[in-house]
């Protein structure tokens, strides 16, 4: 541990974290997957996620001599200054009449357009509840009762926005086929695992590789109880949304600016530079989010003690995005049920720890927010344990009650950034020393 102090293993954690967000910054990534802009035509910029304020005024900053219009729709608090691209606020996780309003102008603005003009799409997390422009005959109220009951639900994002494809006006692909014959080029930042155009944002410029049949078959899986309305839409499967071939979508175009992975990457370009060996054991972990703390001190366990899947002193990475199963509070814990996937995860990590030494974490949402709290998520040291226990804490209950921000908020360890105005999903690093 020489040279490795508490105060120095907790830096280098918060730098890769920083790292990693820094590197799906639109600001630093997004000039350089532009398309040249139209000799004659119009440049129409539309899209919709945590990050599309930010992308636009990338945009601007990027192509400052280019006529530009349109509009961007991100959520409540993480707008920035634009000048000549709008820019909309909205609800998420579950959408409201701000983000249907957005979401019908922008419908609007790629209609009628000319082989001549660049449609240049703008998709990020949470573009999928911010882009919420119901099917004909369904109404936003139909929406927010299929994602509240979806978000409950226990489904992937994959099958989430399946079935939010099939009930939209603009995702699946539409939105590029009401471009036609316009060039479409679409800018992604990827927070789904497998960075699949498809799910991110519901892929409205995409060919939608699902059918009305999946759909059906998702809500009865899951036990969705549906809107009448919606029910009918689906039994009906009117309009299929598009699929592989679609001439209107031939001249769509898909470009990823930043993935889970890409960051994962920088961190561990980082960490050699802080004289660590990184290993990154994936950039789509999914599950339970206190059994993958399980699982991470283990491996960690391993490379403290034997040196493998490599030698002290490393640091392993992982990126994706843990779940967290809500059950009664229980008794002793503080303020019961706050507390996020990132934060759950460290507590499950510490606790299969148990205080050993030559170990320190973090973990956190690269968009600032892990799941709804005001932190990112937080760090966890060798006397994580002994200090919450110290403070009156137990943090066996804690986890219990998914208080997980309420212990490290008690011991000031939680990271706190505030909307990064990005989102590339989870990052977690364990410091082996």
């Amino acid at each position: 541990m020489t040279g490795w102090t508490d105060a120095a293993a907790r830096g280098a954690l918060r730098d890769l974290f920083d790292t990693a967000v820094r590197a799906a910054d639109p600001r630093a990534v997004l000039a350089r997957h532009l398309p040249a802009p139209p000799e004659r035509g119009r440049v129409v910029v539309v899209g919709a996620g945590k990050s599309a304020a930010l992308m636009a005024a990338a945009v601007e900053a990027a192509w400052p001599d280019v006529a530009l219009a349109g509009l961007v729709v991100t959520r409540y608090g993480h707008a920035v200054p634009t000048r000549r691209i709008e820019v909309a606020e909205a609800s998420h996780p579950v959408p409201d009449a701000a983000g249907e309003r957005a979401a019908r102008r922008i419908l609007e603005l790629v209609r009628g357009l000319s082989p001549d003009d660049l449609v240049l799409v703008l998709v990020s997390g949470g573009g999928s509840a911010l882009l919420s422009l119901p099917a004909p005959g369904l109404t936003l109220a139909d929406k927010q009762g299929v994602n509240r009951a979806l978000l409950a639900s226990g489904a992937t994002i994959g099958e989430m926005n399946c079935l939010r494809r099939h009930l939209s006006a603009i995702k699946g692909g539409r939105l590029a086929a009401a471009a036609h014959p316009a060039r479409v080029v679409t800018l992604a930042i990827s927070d789904v695992p497998g960075d699949d155009p498809a799910v991110i944002a519901s892929g409205p410029t995409v060919p939608d590789p699902t059918t009305f049949a999946e759909a059906r078959a998702l809500v009865r899986h899951y036990g969705i109880d549906l809107p009448p309305a919606v029910a009918a839409h689906l039994d009906a499967a009117a309009e299929e949304t598009p699929k592989a071939g679609d001439p209107r979508l031939a001249r769509a175009e898909f470009r990823m600016i930043a993935t889970p992975l890409m960051a994962l990457e920088a961190a561990a370009a980082r960490a050699r530079a802080l004289g660590l060996a990184p290993l990154i054991l994936g950039d789509a972990l999914e599950g339970e989010a206190r059994g993958i703390g399980t699982v991470m001190a283990g491996i960690a366990r391993s490379a403290r003690l034997h040196g493998h899947p490599l030698a002290a002193p490393a640091v392993l990475l992982s990126g994706g995005e843990g779940t967290v199963t809500l059950g009664k509070a229980t008794p002793g814990t503080a303020k019961p049920g706050r507390g996020g996937r990132n934060t759950e995860f460290l507590l499950g990590l510490a606790l299969a720890l148990e205080g050993e030494p030559g170990l320190w974490a973090v973990a956190g949402d690269t968009d600032g927010i892990d799941g709804s709290e005001d932190a990112a998520g937080a760090l966890v040291a060798p006397d994580t344990l002994a200090r919450a226990r110290a403070a009156g804490l137990d943090p066996r209950a804690v986890l219990a009650g998914h208080d997980s921000y309420g212990l490290f908020a008690a011991l000031g360890d939680l990271v706190v950034t505030g909307p990064t105005l990005t989102n590339v999903n989870d990052f977690r690093a364990v410091l082996v020393v």
